[in-house]
């Protein structure tokens, strides 16, 4: 009889800010090899990561304490544009360093979303002139670009946008 091989990962990101200002993002993975945590503090409105804090409840992957040790690069970092190349730049590539970047990297990801509801909901109802209003959006914005699939390279929603030309 064939071993069959299950795996299942749950993941959820949340965002909240506060009223002194401060942004509390965290990022929670369970999966068969791992149940982590990391929260990132930022402050608002510039964004400027003032703590980064993990919980590990239950890990398969070996270094997980140099990794949580590393988390601490990001303090200061300014979430924006490039957050990927900077949190790998900081925590480096082995396993446990990848998860948890990966973890800091949408914590960073959903800041930025949620700092475009408001601006979401102004949208017109009409698609062409929504997508107008979209492409506008992410040219003001680059820290929207690829962050979602709606503000990925390809979606209609940014035909004929150039990033490599906004500022």
């Amino acid at each position: 009889m064939a071993h069959l091989i299950s795996f299942s990962r749950s993941r959820c990101t949340t965002v909240e800010e506060s009223s002194d200002g401060i942004m509390t993002c965290t990022c929670r993975v369970t999966d068969n090899i791992l149940d982590a945590r990391v929260q990132i503090q930022a402050t608002l409105p510039d964004l400027e990561i003032m703590t980064a804090d993990s919980r590990i409840d239950h890990s398969l992957i070996e270094g997980m304490p140099t990794a949580e040790e590393r988390l601490q690069n990001l303090l200061g970092v300014r979430i924006g544009p490039g957050m990927l190349k900077i949190i790998e730049g900081l925590m480096g590539d082995d396993p446990a360093c990848v998860e948890l970047a990966y973890m800091a990297e949408e914590c960073c990801h959903g800041a930025i979303l949620s700092l475009t509801k408001k601006e979401l909901k102004k949208a017109p109802l009409k698609p062409e002139d929504s997508r107008d209003h979209f492409s506008k959006m992410v040219q003001k914005n680059t820290r929207l670009y690829n962050r979602c699939a709606a503000f990925s390279d390809g979606s209609t929603l940014l035909d004929g946008v150039d990033i490599s030309q906004t500022s």
